[in-house]
């Protein structure tokens, strides 16, 4: 049967130029044209190598993606390593540095001496004068041009107020707003600018047995430091809202000693008068005096977790005009959540 009497579908085994004459081999119009002579017709291709620079320039992109990775996973001192490579190693040292957000230094961070040193400065003795007498407490100074966060307690009915910087420079101060139900105020300096501030941390975060550091001024000693733990989340204490008739909320900052609250049913320090108020507390057992009201609770990252507000002095229920003996490691803050929640009701001077 011929090519031209093939059933549909069936193909002959070689092709065929249709006179039953086989095309195999191809015809001499398909062979390459004188390999051996002379320059070829059209343009060689490029040699099979041409691909292997490009792989070649690949290859440490990818390894180095590999090394990252692997240094990722065995832990950061390599990954710095390599990124001090990458940048020609001008990254800084770490040692130079601020831990983030704060102004303690990486070298000295989590030691006591390291956030004094950073956090002291923007903590302030207050002095307020009023009609049931002097007052001495602290605050702690939160912008460049002298707004202060203090205890309510410590210039309710404050007549006239004095602020004293850690660098010993005295200022006039306003009251911008308080906050008596939270124990809150927020004062301003009078032509201040360019002022040491607190970083303001993160009190939720705050857990039993965290290390702190307490700066105030007991007694007048401005900048005094003192250190302890956490010891206790979530304390119900009720403390005086506000100066009543009988000078109560002066008299807990007063040289008599007395800083009155009251925490589990029970009073100490003295009455706190008919007007109180009770808020959550972190308790504390870093030494806390009178004086230190209205200063720094500080994790050890340089970050105000609390407003120092209450303490309990075991002898401050003796024979009156005896001075207090001093804390005994039960003092209680304002956790700093707190405070931030109320900042704009103090700037707009709503609780005044």
């Amino acid at each position: 049967m011929t090519d031209s009497h093939r059933p549909s579908g069936e193909y002959p085994m070689y092709p065929s130029y249709g006179n039953g004459e086989a095309a195999y081999p191809p015809p001499p119009a398909y062979e390459p044209a004188q390999q051996n002579a002379g320059a070829p017709d059209w343009p060689a291709p490029e040699p099979a190598p041409a691909p292997a620079p490009e792989r070649r320039v690949k290859r440490p992109f990818a390894l180095l993606a590999a090394v990252a990775i692997a240094a990722a996973a065995v832990g950061g001192g390599t990954a710095t390593l390599l990124g001090e490579l990458a940048d020609g190693g001008t990254a800084g040292s770490a040692s130079g540095g601020v831990v983030s957000g704060t102004t303690v230094s990486q070298s000295s961070a989590g030691t006591v001496s390291g956030v004094a040193a950073a956090v002291a400065p923007a903590i302030v003795e207050i002095s307020a004068k009023s009609s049931a007498g002097d007052a001495t407490g602290s605050g702690v100074v939160i912008t460049s041009d002298g707004e202060i966060v203090t205890n309510n307690h410590v210039i309710s009915g404050a007549s006239q107020i004095e602020v004293a910087l850690s660098t010993g420079r005295t200022y006039t101060a306003d009251v911008v707003g308080t906050d008596p139900d939270k124990d809150l105020a927020l004062i301003k300096l009078q032509d201040a600018s360019g002022l040491k501030t607190a970083s303001l941390g993160d009190s939720s975060a705050v857990e039993v047995g965290d290390q702190v550091v307490a700066i105030g001024s007991p007694e007048g000693l401005t900048g005094t430091v003192t250190s302890g733990i956490v010891s206790a989340l979530d304390r119900d204490v009720t403390v005086a809202k506000d100066d009543d008739s009988s000078g109560q909320g002066q008299q807990q900052q007063q040289g008599s000693g007395n800083w009155p609250f009251e925490f589990g049913g029970q009073q100490f320090n003295g009455d706190t008068g008919t007007s109180k108020t009770t808020y959550k507390a972190l308790q504390t057992d870093a030494s806390l005096n009178p004086g230190n009201s209205g200063g720094a609770l500080i994790n050890m990252n340089g970050e105000i977790i609390g407003i120092n507000s209450a303490m309990y002095s075991p002898s401050s229920s003796s024979a009156s005009g005896s001075s207090a003996a001093g804390s005994v490691g039960l003092g209680f803050a304002i956790p700093v959540d707190t405070v931030k929640a109320d900042l704009d009701t103090l700037r707009a001077g709503d609780g005044s």
